[in-house]
This record gives structure tokens, C-alpha cells and sequence, in this order.
């Protein structure tokens, strides 16, 4: 019975913690980054991108060999951190004219890195520049890869979990 009063808490935290981040997400000040400061921009980017993945992979492998802990969580809450880092990056190549015309606030480059990872692509922004292409390309592998390997982890966590329930309701335990 206790496992029951957990879950309502879980699942607060499963859908307040992407709430709260992209929140913070907005309040943060992102001037530092863009062509004004190439060589920060572009390595924060690359070892918070390389970080995320590690990550991902690791909460991956460990749903997959059944570790304790809580990957589903980490899993959302990484997701949803690299969606908010391909945005600072959109946000920061925005600011040369050449790269991403059409991002001009948070809101366009949420909005740009949502619809690209949903693979939409209304073609309302269009990345311009060759940086801007570049990363596009791989916010979409990236998607492609972490995304469904991501995805694939949580199904397969929930599938585990609804057929343990329906063993015990069957069994009555």
C-alpha cells in the first residue's frame, strides 16, 4: 500500500521537474553565449552535449540491466535538458544574422528545437548558416538516437511495471 501513495508524488515530480527546469530556463540570463564569444560558446555546448549523452546512455543501460534507482526520472529530466540546450544554442547562433533569422527570443528557439526534435518542420525558421545547419543535423541524429533509445528504455519500464501489477492483482498479493 505504501508503493500506491508514492505515485501520485512521482508523478508530480516525473512532470514538475521539465516544468521547473524550462521555467529556470527562461529566467536565466544566456547573453554569454553567441558570436561574440565563439570558442566559450561553442565549448560549453560541446561538453554539456557529450555530458547529456553519457548520461543518457547510462540511465539507459541501467533500465536495461534492471539497476535500482530511478532512470525513468533521470531519463525525462536529461531529455528534457537537451532540448533546452539545443535552444541556448539556437538562441546564441541567432544572434549572427547569417545563422537563424526568424529566432529572436526563447520562445522562437524552444519553439524551433521542439519542432525539429517532432520532426514537424513547419519552414518558418530555417537555419541559414552552415554552423546553423551543422547543429540542426544533429540536434535530429541526436533526437533520432537518445530520444527513441530513451523512449524505448521508459516503455519498456512501464510495460515491466503494468505486467508486475497485473501478476499480483491476479495472485492477490
Amino acid at each position: 500500500m505504501a508503493r500506491r501513495g508514492a505515485q501520485p508524488l512521482a508523478w508530480v515530480i516525473i512532470l514538475g521537474l521539465p516544468f521547473l527546469m524550462v521555467t529556470v530556463w527562461f529566467l536565466l540570463p544566456l547573453d554569454v553565449f553567441g558570436p561574440h564569444h565563439p570558442a566559450l560558446s561553442w565549448t560549453v555546448f560541446a561538453v554539456l552535449l557529450v555530458g547529456v549523452a553519457v548520461s543518457l546512455l547510462r540511465q539507459i543501460q541501467m533500465e536495461l540491466i534492471g539497476e535500482r534507482g530511478h532512470p525513468v526520472l533521470v531519463i525525462i529530466v536529461v531529455l528534457c535538458f537537451s532540448m533546452l540546450l539545443f535552444s541556448t544554442a539556437y538562441l546564441a547562433m541567432a544572434k549572427d544574422p547569417n545563422e537563424f533569422p526568424g529566432i529572436n527570443t526563447k520562445v522562437d528557439a524552444l519553439y524551433f528545437t521542439v519542432i525539429t526534435m517532432a520532426t514537424v518542420g513547419y519552414g518558418d525558421i530555417v537555419p541559414v548558416g552552415q554552423a546553423a545547419r551543422v547543429v540542426v543535423m544533429l540536434q535530429i541524429l541526436y533526437t533520432l538516437v537518445f530520444l527513441t533509445a530513451g523512449g524505448a528504455a521508459i516503455s519498456r519500464r512501464l510495460k515491466t511495471t503494468m505486467e508486475r501489477r497485473a501478476d499480483q492483482r491476479r495472485h492477490g498479493d
